[in-house]
Formats: structure tokens, sequence, C-alpha cells
């Protein structure tokens, strides 16, 4: 089966109460441009996270989330000096923190950086058709000949009827294949 794989950059989800705190009183996110998934969208905030060794700017992903997440690549974690586990989406107990700066305050978050884990998003009735399960686990070729060519293995499957067909990776995962865009895949289960 062929899917849609995108390369998703460093980002933070952020609740209503880190919002207000990092943009003021009453703050609201400022829709930049929809994302593929249905109701997901780049915003126009952006917030400096800050590690023990350095830090970097991100932009803010909506809408406001149950929790505050930091998603960076390995990469950058060892640039902000923290040891981010490779976690799916949401899984962050356990996790560590580190402090957010915005324009009107910042805060020290005590969990919630990690490496996202490589992963599918696929309808219920895509994956009815396709006979795949959620949290099953799969690989994912992509390119097809040349230097950077690879298969992604690990790759776990995550079903939603809110969901929309599509593969995430990092940045670390795009450059090691030398994906430009977004590029197709060939699903191997």
């Amino acid at each position: 089966m062929k899917i849609m794989v995108e390369t998703s950059a460093r980002h933070i989800h952020v609740t209503k109460e880190v919002l207000e705190t990092l943009f003021g009183k009453n703050a609201v996110l400022t829709k930049k441009k929809d994302l593929s998934q249905p109701g997901q969208f780049a915003c126009s905030e952006k917030v400096t996270v800050v590690g023990p060794k350095g830090e970097m700017s991100m932009s803010i992903l909506g809408p406001e989330r149950s929790a505050t997440q930091v998603e960076v690549s390995l990469t950058d974690a060892r640039k902000l000096g923290i040891p981010a586990p490779v976690r799916e989406s949401g899984d962050i107990n356990g996790t560590p923190g580190c402090k957010l700066i915005g324009p009107a305050g910042e805060c020290e978050i005590q969990c919630g950086v990690i490496a996202a884990k490589r992963h599918i998003h696929l309808d219920t009735a895509t994956a009815n058709n396709a006979g795949f399960k959620d949290k099953q686990i799969v690989s994912v070729k992509v390119g097809t000949t040349g230097q950077r060519a690879l298969t992604f293995d690990d790759v776990v499957v995550r079903v939603s009827d809110s969901y929309a067909p599509a593969m995430h990776i990092d940045t670390d995962e795009s450059n090691a294949a030398g994906l430009t865009g977004t590029v197709d895949g060939e699903i191997i289960a």
C-alpha cells in the first residue's frame, strides 16, 4: 500500500494554561496554515525551548491540547542537552521537561520532551480496507533507487476516524533518506 510520507519538524503542543503564561491572558492560537491531519494547524506563535546545553525557537501546532508536549529530533535533543526518549505522541509520562519562553512570560514543564516515534495515521475505513489495525507495527520503504533509498522499520500504525492517511517522520529520518518535501512510501506489512 502506498502512503504519503511527510517530515514533521520540531514543534510544540501547548495547553490553554501554558499558552496564557507564554502569550498573555486570553491568548489564542493564530492559524498560519492547515496541516494534513484534519483540524490540526501550524500557528504563527513561536516559543523558545531551553535545555541545559542550548535553546531553539519552535512553532506551536494547534489546537490546544490537554498536555504540553515538545517534539524534537534526536539531533535537536542533543543540541538542547535533553535526553528525549523516542515515544508515541501523547506518551509523556516519565519524560524530561524543559523551560519555555514566550513574549509574555516563561514556565518550566516537568515532562513532555520527546522524539516522536515514526508513525502512520490511517482513518478507520482505510485501515479496515487495507487490513491494518491500531498499534500494528509495519515497515515503510521510501525512495526507489539510489544512494539514500531505505526502509523504515518499527513504524506504528495509528487508526482513528479523525485521521487522514499520512506517515510522519522527523527531520533526522527525512535527511537520512535524502527526502525533499512530501513523498510516497510503500507500507510493507
